[in-house]
């Protein structure tokens, strides 16, 4: 999970790129750090997500921006657009099947744009 702050977090999203995921933290947050685990042991099975992790201690004005209620979060972001926010990390499975969805359909535009490439 690559660390972003949120100029280039925001400028990810006015890219409008397919799918951003990210992961709001504090250092302190002993809930962070176990959800960060999940999140890298989830990150390995589905290593074409594009997962950034963001210290909100650093960046207040995205926490206002998006109205981010405490930490851990886990925003996904579909072309600059917040389609889901994540509190509770109750399991790897559950976070699992959670993200499953934007891993698949990724891999689908992924596997389209080659072939049309061809």
């Amino acid at each position: 999970m690559e660390e972003i702050v949120s100029s280039g977090l925001n400028k990810k999203l006015s890219a409008r790129e397919p799918l951003t995921i990210v992961f709001v933290y504090t250092p302190l947050c002993g809930t962070c750090k176990l959800a960060e685990g999940m999140l890298r042991v989830i990150q390995s099975s589905f290593d074409s997500l594009p997962m950034f992790s963001l210290n909100i201690n650093h960046s207040p004005a995205f926490a206002q921006q998006w109205k981010i209620k405490s930490v851990p979060c886990l925003l996904v972001f579909q072309k600059g657009l917040g389609v889901e926010r994540i509190y509770a990390f109750g399991s790897i499975g559950l976070v699992h099947n959670k993200l499953k969805p934007y891993a698949t359909l990724l891999a689908l535009q992924k596997t389209d744009r080659i072939e049309r490439g061809k």
